[in-house]
């Protein structure tokens, strides 16, 4: 299979163009023969213009790559070589959503051939791909793994925003339904990661490595969420006592703020809903996942407490909240945590105005209900730097201090200003 498609004597398609997909296809298309399918038409139509839809991609990143952008179902057929790579959230009720895995799985089973490969990369609970994702190959093609197709599990490790740790430079975890599988998924991937290929014994090892990956961050986030909960009791700066502490060799940096996003905010869900499935209560995972959770509801009370401290009525307040995306230098407003922070203000009658230079006001009106303003307009009781993008950054401490009302509060979640003097009431995690 390898030879065949470095030859190009056989395709490769990447199902799903977000963030995780367009980018494995275009290196892919760098060395191969490439059909990118997205449901998405409009976002389709963005990529043939050389446009990434999720805004990560210069133009440039297009450019000597050997690729067909589809949005039907139908071109799957053409490939030989499937990977996977589509968003796996959790519902309403933060149980997984694998509505998009099963009709994306759905759609390349209906387009194998024998020999074709499968690989998939959304993040799953150990299991999944060879529990769920197997069954509906066999019967959509009516082929048996391993007799007429492979499959592998090769988990993406995409860090949008993140330029220095891009796609070719992290190794690559890979898996194969069998040694032939794993052997020739290996090279297959090999011939675009600079960094390395590190073959996983099994698909279930490979599942579960990317599952812990996210849910270990979580766990310490939360750690750290907690800390600043007993430091602000103790009127004591969280930041600082973490940079203190930081100062021995073997002390673990992570940070206290908003978890959001289509990953740390999701994946321990997969995890923990497996676990209640084998009859085990995770205490930890769980625990650590409710305290990340009430952090925005948390942040947005104590804002309310300490503008009754200052004076200020709450009823008709306002609020200037910079920053809605989960994470700074992205505009991805997937699972924000900001969205709770502004529902949680606005039950207290707060007016909350949201800037934010990099997010969408129509994606968020869509996914949350309330939109983006043009600019900061007029005198706030609070300005909240919810998300450290650069833009917000590089503003002076004249301009934060004249957005605000005298003795206005300036919400400085994750520290970044701590060593400043703006002159304003200073509220930190």
């Amino acid at each position: 299979m390898f030879q065949q498609l470095i030859e190009k004597k056989a395709v490769l398609s990447v199902t799903g163009l977000g963030y995780v997909g367009l980018p494995i296809a275009l290196e892919f298309a760098r060395k191969m023969k490439v059909i990118g399918f997205d449901l998405n038409s409009e976002r389709v139509e963005l990529m043939r213009k050389h446009i990434d839809p999720s805004n990560e991609l210069d133009a440039s990143a297009f450019e000597g790559c050997d690729i067909e952008f589809t949005s039907n179902p139908a071109d799957l057929a053409k490939a030989s070589f499937h990977v996977v790579a589509v968003p796996t959230p959790i519902n309403e009720h933060k149980l997984p959503d694998l509505k998009p895995l099963l009709g994306a799985t759905t759609s390349v089973g209906r387009a194998l051939k024998k020999g074709d490969y499968v690989v998939f990369e959304s993040t799953v609970y150990p299991g999944c791909t060879e529990d769920d994702c197997v069954p509906i190959l066999e019967r959509e093609s009516g082929f048996k793994l391993n007799k007429d197709f492979k499959v592998g599990y090769s988990p993406e490790r995409i860090n949008p925003g993140d330029k220095e740790h891009t796609l070719t430079k992290i190794l690559k975890i890979v898996s194969g339904s069998d040694e032939e599988a794993l052997r020739e998924i290996s090279k297959v991937y090999g011939a675009i990661i600079k960094a390395g290929i590190y073959e996983a014994s099994s698909i279930k090892v490979a599942e579960a490595a990317k599952i812990i990956e996210n849910t270990q961050r979580d766990v310490n986030i939360a750690l750290m969420n907690e800390l600043s909960l007993i430091f602000n009791k103790l009127n004591i700066n969280t930041y600082e006592v973490l940079e203190a502490a930081g100062t021995k060799w073997n002390f673990l940096k992570f940070s206290p703020g908003l978890v959001g996003g289509h990953c740390i905010g999701v994946d321990p869900y997969y995890l923990t809903y497996k676990a209640n499935e084998l009859g085990i209560h995770s205490r930890i995972i769980n625990g650590g996942r409710m305290i990340n959770d009430d952090m925005a509801s948390y942040i947005a009370n104590q804002i309310v407490k300490r503008l009754i401290s200052a004076g200020h009525a709450i009823n008709g307040s306002r609020v200037l909240v910079m920053g809605a995306t989960f994470k700074e230098n992205v505009s991805d407003i997937r699972n924000s945590k900001v969205a709770d922070m502004v529902y949680e203000l606005k039950s207290f009658s707060v007016n909350v105005d949201v800037v934010d230079p990099h997010a969408s006001s129509k994606e968020l009106i869509k996914e949350y209900g309330f939109g983006l303003v043009d600019a900061p307009t007029g005198k706030y009781h609070a300005v909240v730097v919810a998300v450290n993008h650069n833009e917000f950054l590089k503003l002076s401490d004249e301009e934060f201090k004249n957005l605000c009302v005298e003795n206005g509060l300036f919400v400085d979640i994750k520290g970044a200003f701590r060593k400043r003097d703006i002159g304003l009431e200073y509220l930190s995690l």
